[in-house]
C-alpha cells in the first residue's frame, strides 16, 4: 500500500515537473532561443530542481537513509542520467529521422518534438528515476518516521522506566485539640466566676 502511495505521489510530482518542463521548454524554444536541445537542457534543469524538493518532502518523505548533501548529489546525478533518456528521443527525431524544417512542415516538426521529448522521453526518464530514487537516493523505507518515533518513544520510555517522580509527603497534621470538658479547662476564668457567685449566695442566705 505504501509503495503504491509513493508511486502515485511520484506520478503527481512527475506530472508537475512535466508541466514545468513543457512551459520552460516552449518558452525558451519559441521566444528566446531557436535551439531545441539548449531549450530542453534549461527546461530539464528547472524541472529537476522542483522535482527534488517535491519528491523529498512529499513523494518519499518517509524514506531516507543518507545525509542531505549525499542525497541531493545522488538525486542530481541520477537526474543527469535520466536527462540522457529525455534527450535521446528528441535527438533521434531531429537528427536521425530528420523531422525538422525544411524537410517537414512547421506543424509536423512541433508535433514530432512534442511526442519525442514530452511523451516518450518523459516516460522513459520517469520510469528510470522512480527505480533509481528508491534504490539509491532514498534506499530505506520509513527512516524519517522511525527517527521521529524514536525520539518520541525515547522520551516516553525515559519517563516510564526512570524512577517514579517523588511525591510530596503530607506533613503530619497536629492532632485536633480536644474539646474542653464542659468548657472548664479551656477558660479557667469562667471556672472561678460561678464558684464566687455560689459563695456569695450562701453568705446572703446565712445572713
Amino acid at each position: 500500500m505504501l509503495k503504491h502511495r509513493e508511486l502515485l505521489k511520484f506520478a503527481v510530482v512527475g506530472g508537475t515537473a512535466w508541466v514545468i518542463d513543457t512551459i520552460v521548454f516552449y518558452t525558451v524554444k519559441l521566444w528566446i532561443l531557436d535551439k531545441p536541445l539548449t531549450a530542453k537542457v534549461i527546461a530539464v534543469l528547472v524541472a529537476t530542481a522542483a522535482s527534488y524538493v517535491l519528491n523529498r518532502e512529499w513523494s518519499f518523505r518517509t524514506r531516507g537513509g543518507r545525509r542531505p548533501g549525499h542525497e541531493a548529489s545522488l538525486f542530481f546525478v541520477i537526474s543527469g542520467l535520466a536527462f540522457v533518456l529525455y534527450l535521446a528521443p528528441l535527438a533521434v527525431s531531429r537528427y536521425v529521422l530528420d523531422l525538422k524544417q525544411p524537410a517537414v512542415s512547421f506543424v509536423t516538426e512541433q508535433v514530432a518534438d512534442f511526442v519525442s521529448s514530452q511523451v516518450i522521453g518523459v516516460l522513459l526518464g520517469m520510469i528510470f528515476r522512480y527505480w533509481a530514487f528508491r534504490r539509491f537516493v532514498f534506499p530505506q523505507s520509513g527512516v524519517r518516521n522511525l527517527e521521529t518515533s524514536y525520539d518520541t518513544a525515547g522520551s516516553e520510555t525515559d519517563t516510564l522506566d526512570g524512577p517514579p517522580p517523588a511525591r510530596a509527603v503530607p506533613a503530619a497534621s497536629a492532632p485536633p485539640a480536644s474539646a474542653p470538658e464542659h468548657g472548664r479547662r479551656a477558660h479557667p476564668e469562667s471556672e472561678e466566676q460561678p464558684a464566687e457567685e455560689a459563695r456569695d449566695r450562701n453568705r446572703i442566705r446565712r445572713r
